[in-house]
């Protein structure tokens, strides 16, 4: 019987494993960051009027360049994370993994690499090596912070093309100070120096849910710096799959080199729109996860367990003996968390407050049973 492997796949896809997480029809799930709360009626009414607008124009192609949709993505950042940003300064896909893609599609590529400090979001390591990027995975502490001077030594020895940088970073929740991102940035550019630099992406998914702001003013009078962030969690808005960066005008022109043409669909950009026109209430609905996610800390650290700090919408939790036997305890209990492999740990999404509750009430059974 023909395998994926039997296939003339290209050598570096050659025994890997797609990305994903289990989707189980169980009564609680936390297991992929999604937010829990449902977009409200009022957005909903506003995202049905915006469609059908757009859709009595769907013989027509959409806005190549999605001006209006940057344009409104650009007054957030500048509202909300403490830097002016221009609508040439914003680009915007179909999720930040396709962000990411054309970033490496324009700045990656055969012959070239890139780098990121494992644990962290899987998808660096996978869209690498889907565009033919060689992948170099960089240090953690015990702690899961950056080890910086291991990580400037190892800039220095391979003199990386694409940097990565995940703040919150996924799955440990752990956030990243400026003074790290820019020592990371002033040395991959030093490694660099006999070209045009290398190019620095903080990838900030999780970005409004961080005790800390936002490290989007670092662009500026950076060229080679970007942030990248996504509608998917706190919009509440998974299913729209829409992601967008902020950097130098320039990098927007280079990524336009790669795009697929109309790559983002009038119903797309028409449900973003509507989504943004209803931030201040989406944003509501973050804090309370904020506090959620404390609270889960707070419990889980009160019952004994090993708790990442986390400036994210989860908690990576543990420490186990066996990760995976306790994840399948917890499911057997109508839970499903993450089980990211990193060893001993589990990752949780903050839901609902009675998700929380249950996910809290299968922990304390699984402490119970395993101290019998």
């Amino acid at each position: 019987m023909t395998g994926i492997d039997d296939l003339p796949i290209r050598d570096e896809l050659r025994g890997k494993s797609p990305y994903g997480a289990p989707q189980l029809d169980v009564p609680v799930r936390l297991n992929t960051n999604e937010n829990p709360y449902p977009l409200p009626e009022s957005l909903v009414a506003r995202i049905a009027e915006r469609v059908a607008e757009a859709a009595r124009r769907l013989n027509r192609y959409p806005d190549r360049d999605a001006i209006e949709l940057r344009t409104e993505l650009a007054a957030y950042l500048t509202r909300t994370a403490g830097h002016h940003v221009t609508t040439a300064q914003v680009w915007a896909a179909n999720g930040s993994n396709e962000i990411i893609q054309q970033l490496l599609q324009t700045f990656g590529g055969p012959g070239r690499t890139a780098i990121g400090f494992e644990p962290s979001y899987s998808m660096h390591a996978l869209i690498s090596r889907g565009t033919g990027t060689g992948w170099l995975a960089g240090p953690r502490r015990a702690d899961f912070t950056i080890d910086v001077d291991a990580a400037l030594a190892a800039i220095a020895e391979h003199r990386p093309d694409v940097v990565f940088v995940c703040s919150p970073n996924n799955p440990t929740g752990t956030a990243v100070d400026a003074d790290t991102v820019l020592r990371l940035y002033d040395a991959a550019q030093a490694a660099r120096a006999d070209t045009a630099g290398a190019l620095v992406v903080v990838d900030e998914a999780y970005g409004e849910f961080s005790h800390r702001p936002s490290l989007l003013p670092l662009i500026e009078g950076r060229a080679n710096l970007v942030v990248s962030r996504t509608m998917s969690k706190a919009f509440g808005a998974a299913g729209l799959r829409l992601g967008y960066l902020a950097a130098h005008p320039a990098v927007v022109d280079a990524v336009q080199l790669v795009r697929l043409p109309y790559h983002l669909s009038s119903v797309t950009q028409a449900t973003a729109l509507a989504a943004l026109e209803h931030t201040d209430t989406l944003l509501t609905y973050v804090e309370q996860l904020k506090g959620e996610r404390d609270r889960i800390v707070t419990e889980l650290r009160a019952m004994g367990c090993e708790v990442t700090d986390s400036d994210a919408n989860f908690v990576q939790f543990g420490r186990f003996d066996d990760s995976h036997a306790a994840w399948q305890a917890i499911l057997d209990q109508g839970v499903l968390v993450r089980d990211n492999g990193v060893p001993g740990w589990l990752r949780v999404t903050a839901g609902t407050p009675a998700e929380n509750d249950a996910f809290l009430d299968a922990v304390r059974a699984l402490i119970k049973e395993t101290n019998r």
